[in-house]
Order: structure tokens, then C-alpha cells, then sequence
């Protein structure tokens, strides 16, 4: 299953948007699925999970809210008070597994469902 994120655009600095993700609803009642980014020229990076728990990067804590609904089989990320340095292509992640270690959620490569991301570009 190759996963797609959608929701991705151009905004202003202090703008928000809604990323969605259509993932396997099993990752979704005992799994885990995440959201990363890979900003130009930088290394992809974890932004959020929601696994065991609900784990945010500390670049986004507060302004980003990972959320799901099951009847969906959607993930969303909501992203409020977007800053220049959020621009990046953002990849949503599933897992059937339930992750509760850092080491493991926060790791894209942990992930079974990947896929294409979506570009967003925040202007100042």
C-alpha cells in the first residue's frame, strides 16, 4: 500500500492547513502513523505520531495537532501558526505496530506504509 498525503499549499507566515492521509485502518486502531518533512537540502525529519501516545517534534509542539478518523482510514496533521521554516514536502507514515519508543516512531525508515508527500510552502 502506497500512501499518499494530500492537503499541501502555498499560505503566508501565520497561516494554517490540514494535511490528510488515507492509510490501512488497522494502523489506526492498533498501530501507529506519523507525519514527516523534508525541507530542500536537509535531511527528512520527524514531525508527529500517534502511536501508544502522541508525540510531537518540539519545532512544532503546540502549533501541530496529529489527529485520525477511523471510518475515514484518514490521519490528519493540522498545522496552525505556520513559520517560513515549515516549508517541506510532508510524507505521512503507518505502522501496524503500536510504538511507544522514540527510537522507533520517530524513524521514518520504522515504518511498513510509506509513500509520496505533499509540498508546503509557507511564505514570509
Amino acid at each position: 500500500v502506497q500512501l499518499q498525503a494530500s492537503g499541501g499549499g502555498l499560505v503566508q507566515t501565520g497561516d494554517s492547513l490540514r494535511l490528510s492521509c488515507v492509510v490501512p485502518v488497522n494502523t489506526l486502531t492498533r498501530g501507529t502513523v506519523g507525519w514527516f518533512r523534508q525541507a530542500p537540502g536537509k535531511d527528512r525529519e520527524f514531525v508527529a505520531a500517534d502511536g501508544r501516545g502522541t508525540y510531537y517534534a518540539d519545532s512544532v509542539k503546540d502549533r501541530f495537532t496529529i489527529s485520525s478518523d477511523t471510518a475515514k482510514k484518514t490521519v490528519y496533521l493540522q498545522m496552525n501558526s505556520l513559520k517560513p521554516d515549515d516549508t517541506a514536502v510532508y510524507y505521512c507514515a503507518a505502522d501496524d505496530r503500536s510504538f511507544s519508543s522514540r527510537y522507533h516512531y520517530s524513524q521514518a525508515d520504522r515504518y511498513y506504509y510509506r509513500g509520496q508527500g505533499t509540498l508546503v510552502t509557507v511564505s514570509s
